[in-house]
């Protein structure tokens, strides 16, 4: 009995101390967490020199060579995991069903694209309203200013998307709540970013809808005989088009249409100010800031004033977001596809937003009315620019706002869709998805129409969600990073993080004061 049990237990041994063979060697297949099959890759040949350290340099093939088989294809497993995973990030299944991180295939083109078509839009044509009130100097470095705060705060929140090994703060929300904690992050954060998306896309529609009807109105000419829709009409057209296109499932999914909107803001915005430039100037301009009757009045316009530059650098509420739709290795992270693209796509911003507000304000000084550049190009161009290509520069305002609306909703959508995917433990079915935007279009639709001035209240949404650009992320970076107590980085952020309050607080003020005196408002940009 007892040499039976040696004789069963003899090839069990044999199989431990058998040496590693060539055929035994050879590279197994990486099963990744995503089920896809990664081959590694072939060895470096020994002329080729020493390649750089990394985290799994320790186990290769000739580290390996005197470890028997069964450890060896543990530790080449572990490291395929490690280079496929990166930071052993911890997999939550639910964001396989949200539109934000349901793809994750993006990449520094499709950055560029989103970052750019988040970036600029309807907002850049009301910065000449904003030089009104400042001039020439304070606005130029106005708008300077907050220009490079912007950028880099957006270059910190791309760095504190992977921040923590094992976590990818995949929305702004969440990136708060890292920083802030669990319950202070949400109500610091939600509710400028909702804010934010919800009142873009309110505004879109109205912008939207009136340029349409704009556009109607150049084509048909005053010789046109049809009954003409009301401009609430216009709002319900414009909204039934974002409808239909916000039918895309996922953010990766509407990468050609923030091309599209890319390419048809730079377009149009150049339209505008070459075109304004180009024509005769009126008689009586000034570029005098405006005065108003007392000096409560001044203070409080120019407040409203820096509110409107502040709200023309929008976009940071989606940059988590684009990042997450990018796979991420430690070879390879997130971090440097996304700051490629947005250094593109703000290189062109700046292209866009500096000659829109200089090229107006030179073009119609204190002129320029409330509705911006191209209420004043349509009031005193009318009819000295063809109309043709009038109505070419309001058809591409419109492409921009549909194509702004799908990337500004697309949050709204996956909270919605988080919501209902947390309670039920399943993803959306295709009819509960299209529910859910069919009815966030007409609420905004519906918000519109109830308040038809949200389209000149730039400076209280500037105002209000300032934090989410030039604030919060100073903060974040200063408690999730921890840098050294009372040395410059932590002064330093600190310091523009609470000047970002004070001065969201200030211009909040400066647009509800607008909002208020809307009439004075009027008298004061009345185009002669």
């Amino acid at each position: 009995m007892q040499r039976g049990t040696e004789m069963e237990e003899r090839p069990e041994t044999e199989l431990i101390s058998i040496p590693a063979t060539p055929r035994t060697t050879s590279t197994p297949e990486i099963l990744t967490p995503s089920g896809l099959r990664s081959p590694k890759s072939a060895p470096k040949s020994a002329a080729a020199g020493t390649a750089g350290w990394t985290p799994t340099s320790f186990i290769s093939p000739r580290f390996l060579s005197p470890i028997g088989t069964p450890m060896k294809r543990v530790l080449v497993n572990m490291k395929g995991y490690l280079e496929e995973v990166g930071h052993l990030t911890k997999l939550n299944p639910q964001d396989a069903w949200l539109p934000i991180t349901e793809s994750r295939n993006g990449n520094a083109h499709y950055a560029a694209f989103h970052n750019l078509n988040a970036g600029v839009g309807f907002q850049a044509l009301v910065l000449p309203v904003a030089f009104a009130f400042l001039g020439w100097s304070w606005g130029i470095l106005s708008l300077t200013i907050a220009y490079f705060w912007q950028l880099y705060t957006l270059w910190i929140l791309v760095q504190l998307h992977e921040a923590v090994p094992g976590k990818r703060y995949n929305r702004y929300v969440e990136l708060a709540q890292a920083a802030f904690g669990e319950r202070l992050g949400v109500w610091l954060a939600l509710f400028p970013t909702v804010y934010l998306s919800a009142g873009t896309a309110t505004a879109l529609i109205l912008i939207g809808g009136e340029t349409m009807k704009l556009f109607f109105e150049t084509v048909c000419g005053p010789q046109c005989t049809s009954d003409p829709l009301t401009t609430v009409e216009w709002y319900l057209v414009f909204t039934s088009l974002c409808i239909v296109l916000s039918q895309l499932p996922n953010l990766n999914s509407i990468a050609g249409l923030s091309l599209i909107g890319a390419i048809t803001a730079i377009t149009y915005s150049t339209m505008v100010w070459v075109l304004s430039v180009s024509q005769q100037r009126p008689p009586s301009i000034s570029y005098q800031p405006l005065s108003l009757p007392s000096f409560s009045a001044s203070a409080f316009s120019v407040l409203n004033a820096l509110g409107i530059i502040a709200f023309a650098f929008r976009g940071h509420n989606l940059a988590l977001e684009i990042q997450a739709t990018m796979p991420s290795t430690i070879k390879h992270p997130a971090h440097v596809p996304m700051w490629r693209g947005a250094k593109v796509a703000y290189v062109l911003i700046a292209m866009c937003l500096f000659p829109v507000a200089i090229g107006g304000f030179w073009a119609y000084g204190n002129l320029m009315p409330s509705g911006g550049m191209l209420n004043a190009l349509f009031a005193f161009h009318s009819r000295d620019i063809p109309r043709g290509l009038l109505a070419m520069t309001f058809l591409l305002v419109v492409f921009n706002c549909l194509s702004s609306f799908q990337i500004y909703s697309m949050p709204v959508f996956d909270s919605f869709e988080a919501g209902y995917t947390s309670r039920t433990n399943r993803p959306c079915s295709i009819w509960v998805r299209s529910g859910f935007r069919v009815f966030y279009g007409f609420v905004n639709f519906f918000i519109g129409v109830a308040l038809p001035f949200l389209s000149s209240i730039a400076g209280l949404l500037g105002g209000l969600t300032l934090p989410v650009t030039f604030a919060y992320p100073c903060f974040m970076w200063v408690l999730i990073k921890k840098p050294s107590k009372y040395s410059f980085s932590w002064y330093f952020h600190w310091s523009l993080g609470w000047l970002g309050i004070a001065f969201s607080l200030a211009f909040s003020i400066g647009g509800i004061w607008s909002m208020v005196n809307s009439g004075l408002k009027l008298k004061f940009f009345k185009p002669s």
